[in-house]
């Protein structure tokens, strides 16, 4: 991941979508929206709570929500980022024309994801449950048991996922035996 100082040197290095990115900034920073760069993207924060990120993709640039599921979409602009995110959603544009029509409706995105931070809210976690190998496996095991409860819902399903992504009951097996001790160190899949 690139390390930019802020979010001009992004735009100078990025090949994608600078000129809507340069449309859009005012748009976000008229909300009262902060800029940032965190995990190597323009964020935009209020009162140090994320409200949205950009993510230069191939065909469009999303303005990604983080809390975007919460938010009220009459006319279906906002989209899921895949079939694994659950609060995730995302407006997708292509140019700054599209910026200059979209202007009012994104104001009134952002205004109503800064009520839910103001509010606390936060979307329910649905119930996870567990592929049968990784559920046997902590069944057996109680400091693994225990060391996975204490992981947050978002690594918990993070190992789920990645056990029941294998097709072969004996790849799964395997793959939960990859995760014990990453398990037991309080470390996600991904975590260094």
């Amino acid at each position: 991941m690139e390390k930019f100082a802020d979010v001009d040197e992004y735009l100078e290095r990025s090949e994608l979508w600078p000129d809507v990115i340069r449309a859009l900034r005012p748009v976000l920073l008229g909300c009262g929206l902060d800029e940032a760069i965190k995990w190597g993207k323009p964020c935009y924060v209020h009162d140090g709570r994320n409200i949205l990120i950009l993510q230069e993709m191939k065909d469009f640039l999303a303005v990604m929500f983080f809390k975007g599921a919460l938010l009220a979409d009459p006319d279906g602009a906002l989209r899921e980022q895949g079939p694994n995110s659950r609060s995730a959603r995302r407006l997708q544009l292509t140019s700054t024309e599209e910026v200059a029509g979209s202007a009012g409706t994104i104001e009134v995105f952002v205004a109503e994801a800064i009520a839910v931070e103001d509010a606390g809210l936060s979307v329910p976690e649905a119930d996870l449950v567990l592929v049968d190998e990784l559920q046997q496996r902590l069944d057996e095991d109680a400091a693994l048991a225990e060391a996975f409860e204490a992981l947050t819902p978002g690594r918990q399903r993070e190992y789920d996922l990645y056990v029941s992504d294998a097709k072969k009951a004996e790849t799964r097996v395997g793959r939960v035996e990859k995760s014990v001790e990453r398990i037991l160190a309080g470390k996600g899949l991904r975590d260094r």
